[in-house]
């Protein structure tokens, strides 16, 4: 069964089952380790993922961007991603797609990460 979650802290998560829940917090912790090299923020708090969809076999979708299709860590941070997923416990495989619609903008970064900015 997949289950559906949306990425922004402050929205309502759709419900699975404990395992599930245990994996997409494990999840979001090691993405809160990887960082935009341009903004101090980690890309989670940023809003750069979109989507992580945890399923009962342990494989993983997500749905991410970037700040910009120009950014120079386009060829690396989508890798570092996959390699941080799949080192969390419970994660037997990732899917992740890299997506430009809806264009990334501040408005996508959460109350955390405004306040880290000044904004």
């Amino acid at each position: 069964m997949d289950i559906r979650r949306n990425n922004r802290p402050d929205e309502p998560q759709t419900p699975g089952t404990e395992e599930e829940k245990a994996v997409r917090d494990r999840i979001v912790d090691a993405l809160k380790t990887v960082y935009d090299p341009e903004i101090p923020v980690d890309i989670y708090e940023l809003g750069l993922i979109y989507e992580v969809d945890v399923n009962d076999g342990g494989l993983v979708k997500v749905i991410m961007t970037l700040t910009s299709p120009g950014c120079p860590v386009a060829g690396t941070l989508p890798g570092e991603v996959e390699q941080k997923i799949l080192s969390v416990e419970g994660v037997t495989d990732v899917k992740l797609d890299l997506v430009w619609d809806p264009p990334w903008t501040p408005d996508r970064m959460s109350e955390a990460a405004k306040l880290e900015l000044n904004m």
